[in-house]
């Protein structure tokens, strides 16, 4: 697996997406407040993309006119025909069964640990003694 830096956290405004090409995948990346996203930018059903959707919270009922939302549940809903995704798990709640998009791993990583990288240059002391040029190691 490799990390691929797409932009500052702040650049994706709270409740809206950005769509990002990686790998020949159009990815959907969600910004959800306390939390990112990912998912598969194409729905299944007919091929609208998905960072066009609107994110909503789930809704549940336990009867008529008995109803709440469950903000950590977070679904997109297709903006073409409605057709809504969670957006932990890539399921459909038209048909969670068969239908689902896939979903991708995402975090926030401080900018410091970034620049780092996983290679390091190693570095060698070099002085200058009488026009001669010296290495230390």
């Amino acid at each position: 697996m490799t990390d691929h830096i797409i932009c500052k956290a702040e650049e994706i405004a709270e409740g809206a997406a950005r769509r990002v090409r990686i790998g020949g995948r159009d990815i959907a990346i969600f910004n959800l407040g306390n939390r990112f996203a990912a998912i598969t930018n194409r729905c299944p059903h007919e091929g609208a993309e998905l960072c066009h959707g609107k994110v909503a919270a789930f809704i549940s009922a336990e009867g008529p006119g008995e109803y709440r939302t469950e903000d950590e549940k977070v679904m997109v809903r297709c903006p073409w025909h409605g057709w809504e995704f969670d957006l932990a798990n890539g399921r459909s709640y038209c048909d969670p069964n068969r239908m689902r998009v896939k979903t991708f791993d995402v975090k926030v990583s401080p900018g410091e640990t970034l620049a780092e990288g996983p290679y390091q240059a190693e570095i060698f002391e070099v002085r200058t003694e009488d026009d001669y040029v010296v290495l230390t190691l």
